[in-house]
């Protein structure tokens, strides 16, 4: 027997309002792995009403994609935390144009 799985991406976004500017963004990306997928966290530029329904995610071959709207107002600095859950396993995430390669380690 064999399992006969379509290709999918879920995610969730968890968003927290750091400052009212962007003048002190960190630029990190953090990747906790799981269970049930991946755990990405980073600070962002975005929209002062941005909404959580305003990122999208989706597959491109072995690359899971984020995609947050573009820029035109008032921009603030928020700390996201971005849950993955994806089949087949991805290799890359790109983050608007930022490129992570997703490397697993061994303890």
């Amino acid at each position: 027997m064999f399992c006969n799985r379509k290709p999918f991406v879920n995610s969730k976004i968890k968003i927290e309002k750091l400052a009212e500017d962007c003048k002190n963004q960190q630029a990190y990306f953090r990747m906790v792995s799981g269970f049930a997928g991946e755990r990405y966290e980073f600070e962002k530029c975005l929209p002062d009403d941005f909404k959580r329904e305003d990122m999208t995610s989706y597959r491109r071959g072995d690359t899971v994609v984020l995609r947050f709207p573009l820029t035109t107002g008032k921009t603030v600095l928020y700390k996201l935390t971005v849950d993955i859950d994806s089949y087949p396993k991805y290799g890359v995430v790109v983050v608007d144009d930022d490129i992570y390669m997703v490397i697993p380690t061994k303890d």
